[in-house]
């Protein structure tokens, strides 16, 4: 009798895979707009989105079309040489952001760790401050600026001269800095820590001291970016402009594509970094194609609309067990008195995918296509999973 697709699945990856990922029992097929589909043909209302990067749902006509006419033209040539792709990304970019200088990369991580060489090659100097609670990445420098210590100590040592300080605290901030700052790194909306919004002034402070300071502002956009939160990138919502931001997750719709940009006085020169296949034309060709139908497609503006939805039906959950309901755009928060690993579990085995970033919040971050029915059924779903759960 052969075996059902999904338990071979699970035994060849057990075989054969580096086991670094706690999996669900769950083998996904296909995707298509907010829904995807496992080996057994069941469908899910998908409300992590590869965890913020299908931005614009799975598999968009316009994304796949562009995916494939590239790849029947020129999929990767060395950064050598110039392509027309690169270029007009870089000037998109520049324009989207109001920063000036792009260099590409392939992850949120390479985009943290370009930031860091950059901002001690620009200033001379080697230190930082991060945040509690902050995620930044898993290489040794952005796990250097990483808070929690469980994915820390392992690899310690790590670079020096980091400091962590409370998260939405600028006084903290100004404490920390000492003559050998080279820049603060924050994340506009903490996302791994638990889309933790800070105070509404707090961006606008960390601005104001890094300029006075001498110091470096790294804006870390790589969950926030490209309309998650209700604007094209989160840092919009206190009117700041940093010194360098960082992109990825949702810039390529779900190819690997991202992004360190910088204002004009801070750059790299020849031979400073580099990556063999940063920027290469398929990822600019997905990039383009998505920024595209955000555009196209009003994303940003259904992003803050969806999510006052989504909140709005959190908040009218048993209140017994609501702790906090955060977050802006589509990056929303439920924090609950109860575990919700369990709730994790009912959702799935009822068409719901959902994702918590600790054992009490739930973190939604779906595609910014999802639809209000959609939301509505999804909500549903996890209040009959805090009735089954708080009994």
């Amino acid at each position: 009798m052969p075996v059902p697709e999904k338990e071979k699945v699970v035994v060849q990856e057990s075989q054969y895979y580096m086991p670094v990922f706690t999996r669900q029992p769950l083998v996904i097929e296909r995707g298509r707009s907010a829904i995807v589909t496992d080996t057994d043909g069941n469908d899910y209302i998908d409300c992590v989105a590869g965890i913020a990067v299908n931005s614009i749902g799975h598999c968009h006509p316009r994304l796949v079309s562009a995916i494939k006419a590239q790849a029947e033209k020129l999929i990767h040539t060395s950064n050598l040489y110039y392509t027309e792709l690169q270029a007009r990304l870089a000037e998109r970019m520049a324009k989207l952001t109001g920063m000036e200088r792009l260099y590409l990369t392939n992850s949120g991580a390479e985009s943290n760790e370009a930031a860091m060489k950059l901002v001690r090659k620009v200033t001379g100097k080697k230190g930082f401050v991060s945040t509690k609670n902050a995620f930044h990445g898993r290489t040794m420098g952005s796990l250097s600026v990483t808070w929690k210590e469980a994915i820390r100590k392992p690899f310690e040592p790590l670079i020096d001269g980091v400091t962590f300080v409370d998260y939405g605290d600028v006084n903290a901030i100004a404490g920390a800095v000492t003559a050998d700052t080279a820049a603060v790194i924050v994340e506009p909306i903490q996302g791994e820590g638990g889309v933790i919004v800070p105070p509404d002034e707090y961006l606008a402070g960390v601005r104001e001291l890094c300029t006075e300071r001498g110091i470096l502002m790294i804006a870390d956009e790589v969950q926030t970016g490209f309309g998650r939160t209700g604007k094209w990138f989160a840092c919009e919502h206190a009117g700041v402009v940093p010194d360098v931001m960082t992109l990825a997750k949702g810039m390529g719709g779900g190819f690997p594509v991202g992004a360190m940009m910088s204002r004009e006085l801070y750059k790299f020169a020849p031979g400073d970094h580099g990556g063999t296949q940063s920027g290469n034309p398929l990822a600019c060709a997905a990039a383009l194609a998505t920024i595209d139908v955000i555009e196209s497609e009003s994303l940003v503006e259904q992003s803050r609309y969806k999510g006052e939805l989504l909140k709005k039906l959190l908040g009218e959950l048993e209140p017994t067990y609501t702790i906090d309901i955060r977050g802006k755009g589509l990056m929303v928060a439920y924090e609950s008195s109860l575990p919700v690993p369990p709730i994790v579990d009912y959702a799935r085995a009822n068409g719901v995918l959902l994702n918590n970033t600790s054992e009490n919040v739930l973190r939604f971050v779906p595609p910014l296509v999802i639809t209000k029915e959609q939301i509505t059924t999804a909500i549903a779903v996890v209040e009959r999973a805090i009735n089954v759960y708080s009994r």
